[in-house]
């Protein structure tokens, strides 16, 4: 078991962010505000999703989880509290969120599918959220010095996410959920996944008013497909979870093991 600890991040998310405020740069802005757009959602989906399968479990194996799934609660609603917050000032800068409507309207129709399909979701977008923090922990310096603020808002996030990305798996197989629905879900999740990110980045950029600019794709390209490319460095540990024998501790994390011990001044442990 993980002992997840719920941190209260010391950044101010009152003030207003930049239109450009990763490294100056429009098209990284744009994905990062599209993937924030996802997460207050998502992340109120994940949790009901460890809650309900927390309470599905034989009373004698909830001992075994509780610690891990209260942790586990508690970091995604302070993400999904702050991110709340930085979605709040991306209207002001002309965004539309349409990220949001398109999810809420999937989940209704998932009310009824059982929750060890919603736990194998979860964990699908759990991995997703993984791979993707792993990276931005190594590549930290590509979100720029702009906005310091908003750059340890996304690095916390994804050492919270390092930490706690088998709580889903492991619910999910403690509930006897088998290896062809986890894939059968893990590919739906990717297709819905990246088909979102695509959408919302493009809507943020044809609102910013750069979609049709050679730099904007420019930087897409290297930034998504050079040496240090996100779809060209995650792709491997994308598909390792189409192993039969994974689980995601195989996964290393000692980034954010280091992250979170150097920086331990920029947030304050809940209850401490």
């Amino acid at each position: 078991m993980t002992d997840l600890v719920v941190r209260r991040l010391l950044v101010d998310m009152q003030a207003p962010i930049a239109r450009h405020w990763c490294a100056g740069d429009a098209f990284r802005t744009a994905l990062f505000n599209a993937l924030s757009m996802s997460f207050p959602v998502g992340e109120q989906f994940f949790i009901d999703s460890v809650r309900g399968g927390f309470k599905a479990l034989p009373a004698e194996q909830q001992e075994r989880f509780r610690d891990e799934v209260q942790g586990f609660v508690g970091q995604e609603a302070t993400h999904r509290r702050l991110h709340a917050l930085y979605n709040g000032h991306l209207g002001s800068l002309g965004l539309v969120n349409d990220w949001e409507s398109r999810a809420r309207d999937r989940l209704k129709l998932m009310e009824n599918v059982g929750i060890r399909h919603w736990l194998a979701i979860t964990a699908a977008n759990e991995h997703f959220t993984a791979i993707l923090a792993d990276w931005m922990l190594h590549n930290a310096d590509l979100l720029g010095t702009d906005d310091p603020r908003l750059a340890t808002l996304w690095l916390w996030h994804s050492a919270e996410e390092s930490e706690h990305k088998s709580t889903a798996f492991d619910l999910y197989q403690a509930l006897g959920g088998n290896h062809e629905w986890r894939i059968r879900w893990f590919r739906r999740v990717t297709t819905v996944f990246l088909t979102d990110t695509l959408r919302q980045t493009i809507s943020n950029l044809r609102h910013d008013g750069t979609l049709w600019k050679w730099s904007t794709w420019k930087s897409a390209a290297s930034y998504l497909f050079g040496q240090r490319g996100l779809a060209r460095q995650t792709f491997r540990p994308w598909k390792d979870y189409l192993r039969r024998d994974f689980h995601p501790s195989q996964h290393d994390s000692s980034a954010s093991r280091r992250w979170l011990r150097e920086h331990q001044h920029q947030f304050v442990p809940v209850g401490a």
